[in-house]
């Protein structure tokens, strides 16, 4: 009887150790992948999920140690582009058809989660010792918490991992279990010999697109501002944001003719005071850098720049500068965000 029972005990050891041996031997493992390699192109698609409106992108990310990033985001949508470049000389982020980029002072991707770089895949799974590990027939998928300073509905992510350590799809959920990010992996190369010429801001600009009715056969049209109403120059639709903090209206409209085209001043007062600035997105003829001291951060169909207080985007053809020294980060993504709705909320909003 004495030999069972101690021969069961180790068996019940060994049991319960092999959990927690297999979680942390794929986390090593998935980790060891990621850092050996030198450099390494990406591509798949993303899926941000809002309500009931889901935005699509289609994402091509590449690394180079150290600390090289060059991020591709297509919306599928309406073909806008965007890229988020890390070179020796800052952060950026680019719209080629506009020509034009934000330079940030930030410490962009290494201060909140990123779902399409793996170094933040492994930093994430490293930082959660109370992480988990499920193992299917083809996959292992490490459960991880997130961090999203700017975004506190994101708590936790799922990892889908071959037998092979190769990284499949990407799950980013909130408290109610919800998917609200999904990044499919179509590809993944780990040996890409990519060098510092291939994170180059200057080749980022749209060298081949045309503002003008004769343009080379093979060459694109670059981004248009939206339409303007033939009749009266304006703008065929102001937009108003879907959510608004309580106890605050909008107070004031005021529609300015400039040399760019127009541009709409909605003024927001009462409990959450804010200004909401709207024009048409216009290309610059020279390509033009705007420092900014914030973050790049990605809303539901743009990358925008968010600053202490303020926040600038640019969507279908519009750009937006939303300010208010009341608002905290999480309103003024709010607000944000609504706007992105594809329901236009038009002047039959309550004014006061």
């Amino acid at each position: 009887m004495k030999k069972i029972g101690i021969l069961t005990l180790v068996v019940l050891l060994l049991t319960c150790g092999c959990g927690k041996t297999d979680v942390m031997k794929v986390k090593s493992d998935f980790e060891s992948k990621v850092t050996k390699a030198k450099s390494y192109a990406l591509s798949g698609t993303m899926e941000i999920i809002n309500n009931e409106d889901t935005f699509v992108y289609s994402v091509e990310a590449s690394f180079l140690k150290d600390d090289y990033y060059k991020v591709r985001l297509i919306n599928q949508t309406n073909n806008h582009e965007q890229v988020i470049l890390k070179n020796t000389d800052g952060v950026y982020v680019v719209t080629p058809s506009l020509n034009k980029s934000f330079k940030f002072q930030s410490e962009w991707p290494n201060n909140s989660s990123q779902s399409y770089l793996l170094a933040s895949l492994v930093n994430d799974i490293k930082n959660d010792a109370e992480g988990t590990l499920e193992e299917t027939d083809n996959n292992y998928i490490l459960k991880a918490s997130v961090n999203y300073p700017n975004n506190s509905e994101l708590v936790y992510e799922k990892v889908y991992l071959d037998k092979n350590m190769n990284l499949e799809r990407v799950e980013v959920f909130n408290n109610d279990d919800t998917v609200k990010i999904k990044v499919n992996i179509k590809s993944l190369d780990l040996k890409a010999g990519l060098e510092e010429d291939d994170f180059v801001l200057e080749d980022l600009m749209d060298k081949d697109c045309c503002n003008t009715d004769t343009c080379e056969e093979g060459t694109k049209t670059c981004e248009p501002p939206q339409k303007p109403d033939k009749k009266t120059g304006a703008i065929e639709d102001i937009i108003y944001p879907l959510y608004i903090p309580s106890e605050t209206y909008l107070t004031s409209k005021e529609v300015l003719d400039t040399e760019e085209g127009d541009r709409v001043i909605l003024t927001y007062s009462g409990n959450k005071n804010f200004v909401l600035v709207e024009e048409q997105a216009t290309s610059s003829s020279d390509f033009e850098i705007i420092p900014v001291y914030g973050d790049p951060l990605l809303l539901n169909d743009s990358i925008a720049a968010l600053q202490a207080n303020s926040i600038y985007w640019t969507s279908n053809n519009m750009e937006y500068y939303l300010t208010g020294n009341d608002l905290s980060n999480e309103e003024l993504l709010s607000i944000a965000t609504s706007l992105t709705n594809v329901d236009l909320v038009t002047s039959n909003q309550i004014e006061k």
